[in-house]
C-alpha cells in the first residue's frame, strides 16, 4: 500500500479524527478521499471509509458495496491487505440489516485472510 497516496493518507487523516471524537471532520476527509479517486484501489479505500460514517445502515452497506465492486475491478493482488476489513465491514452491514447468512459469508472470508470476526 503506497502510503503516500492522497487517498491514503486523507483516509488515515480521517481515522485519526474518528478516534478524536470529530466524526464530521472524518467524513469531510473521507468524502475528499472519495473526489480524489483515479483508479480502483482508491475507490475500493475512500468507499470503504465512507461507509463508515453513513447515517443508515442502507447507505453504509450500499458503500460497502461499491467499495467490493472496485476491489474486484483492481484484483485480488492490488487490494489483499485491505479484504480482511472490507469483508469484516460488510459482514457487519449485513449483520445489522438483518442477513445473517451474508454476514456471516463475509465473516468466514475475512476469516479465510487470517482476520476472524470478533463479535
Amino acid at each position: 500500500m503506497d502510503l503516500s497516496n492522497p487517498v491514503i493518507q486523507l483516509c488515515m487523516t480521517g481515522t485519526r479524527a474518528e478516534f478524536e471524537k470529530r466524526p464530521a471532520d472524518a467524513l469531510r476527509c473521507y468524502q475528499e478521499a472519495w473526489d480524489l479517486c483515479q483508479t480502483a484501489v482508491d475507490t475500493c479505500i475512500a468507499a470503504h471509509y465512507v461507509a463508515r460514517l453513513q447515517p443508515s445502515i442502507e447507505d453504509e452497506l450500499r458503500w460497502n458495496q461499491i467499495a467490493l465492486e472496485a476491489a474486484r475491478t483492481a484484483g485480488e493482488e492490488q487490494t489483499l491487505e485491505f479484504l480482511p476489513s472490507l469483508y469484516l465491514s460488510l459482514g457487519n452491514s449485513y449483520e445489522k440489516s438483518g442477513n445473517e447468512i451474508k454476514a456471516q459469508k463475509y465473516y468466514a472470508l475475512s476469516a479465510a485472510l487470517g482476520v476472524p470476526h470478533q463479535p
